[in-house]
């Protein structure tokens, strides 16, 4: 039984893959811990064929070699039941929101099935973590559960971990005081889905980070020569930097967003 306040399932997730890519390397090993409002858990864990060599510096660190997975379902096999079992939850990992979260979104649309994140909260413990005690994953797990990862970048290890990190650290930080950039006091871990999304995720558009929310709540360019720039502004008047980044090797749900902006602008004119 877990102790998160939950007004929907909560689904804990980590990847192992290839690299970092999010655009060209894929996923070798999933795991899901879904956290059901009535306090019970649910835990899937599976090896992915990739269908790509994996490289030896990955294999050194998650332990998963070409071997292991050459007769195990690709994530094409796999990704219609995995939005089943995902379908109506929120999203939670380590660092979940940078690189898991992104990963299986563009998983999902380079075999063409439906996962929609838009209406999704997504809690990244990572945000949390490094706010309040910056250090990794086994340090958290540490200095949270009191306990040592044994078996760390293993995928179910891992998400199991990230489960329990969250959970300590909604009991030490509930309550908590901290000042926000005015001076303000204000508490910024709660047991509350909806508060912890804010914390963590509030400023995504998506999910490589190319753009963000600013302090207005505008959409801005988050990186290269229109850094804190806003997207709709570059669009209308360089409209050239759009056919670029389609162009570019770009994360499918990147284009996708600044599709979305795109078309949006033009119905507003």
């Amino acid at each position: 039984m877990h102790t998160l306040h939950l007004k929907k399932p909560l689904a804990f997730f980590d990847l192992e893959t290839t690299g970092v890519n999010i655009a060209r390397d894929r996923i070798v090993e999933l795991s899901v811990v879904k956290a059901l409002p009535n306090g019970e858990t649910e835990v899937r864990t599976r090896r992915v064929n990739p269908e790509m060599p994996i490289p030896l510096e990955s294999s050194l660190i998650h332990g998963i070699y070409d071997e292991d997975v050459k007769d195990c379902p690709t994530f094409k096999s796999l990704a219609k039941n995995l939005a089943v079992f995902l379908e109506g939850c929120d999203l939670a990992g380590f660092n979940s929101n940078r690189f898991d979260i992104p990963m299986l979104v563009e998983e999902f649309l380079r075999v063409g099935v439906e996962f929609d994140v838009k209406n999704r909260k997504c809690v990244d413990t990572q945000r949390i973590f490094h706010m309040m005690e910056p250090r990794n994953l086994a340090a958290a797990y540490k200095f949270y559960c009191g306990k040592t990862l044994i078996g760390a970048h293993g995928a179910e290890a891992d998400t199991l971990a990230t489960f329990e990190v969250l959970q300590g650290q909604i009991a030490k930080y509930d309550g908590v005081t901290m000042q926000d950039a005015k001076g303000n006091d204000y508490v910024p871990v709660k047991n509350d889905i909806n508060a912890l999304h804010e914390l963590t995720a509030s400023r995504i558009i998506d999910f490589a980070g190319r753009m963000v929310f600013n302090e207005k709540g505008e959409e801005v360019f988050n990186f290269g020569k229109h850094n804190g720039k806003r997207v709709a502004d570059i669009l209308k008047n360089e409209p050239s930097f759009y056919d670029w980044m389609m162009k570019a090797e770009f994360p499918l749900d990147t284009k996708r967003r600044l599709t979305e902006i795109k078309l949006r602008a033009l119905t507003q004119r």
